[in-house]
């Protein structure tokens, strides 16, 4: 029986019964490229971007809407008033 002490995870050898230091390395590479992908974190981050998006459009359509509607107001009134 080989030492504990080269293997990445001792503890997790003794649970699983992993017959060699291959298989925990196996293990751990198999772990960490898990832990590296980014897939799901650049979709979050591509919904929060739209949503703030929604918020600024939302924000400038009530800010700009009253303007929008007085003038179109006063040309619909200069309009029919000539």
């Amino acid at each position: 029986m080989e030492q504990e002490g080269k293997y990445i995870f001792p503890w997790l050898r003794k649970r699983c019964k992993s017959t060699s230091q291959k298989e925990d390395q196996k293990m751990f590479k198999k772990f960490s490229a898990m832990v590296k992908d980014e897939k799901g974190q650049a979709l979050a981050e591509y919904g929060l971007i739209l949503a703030l998006i929604a918020v600024i459009c939302i924000i400038a359509l009530q800010t700009l809407g009253g303007g929008v509607n007085n003038a179109l107001t006063a040309i619909a009134n200069a309009v029919t008033g000539a």
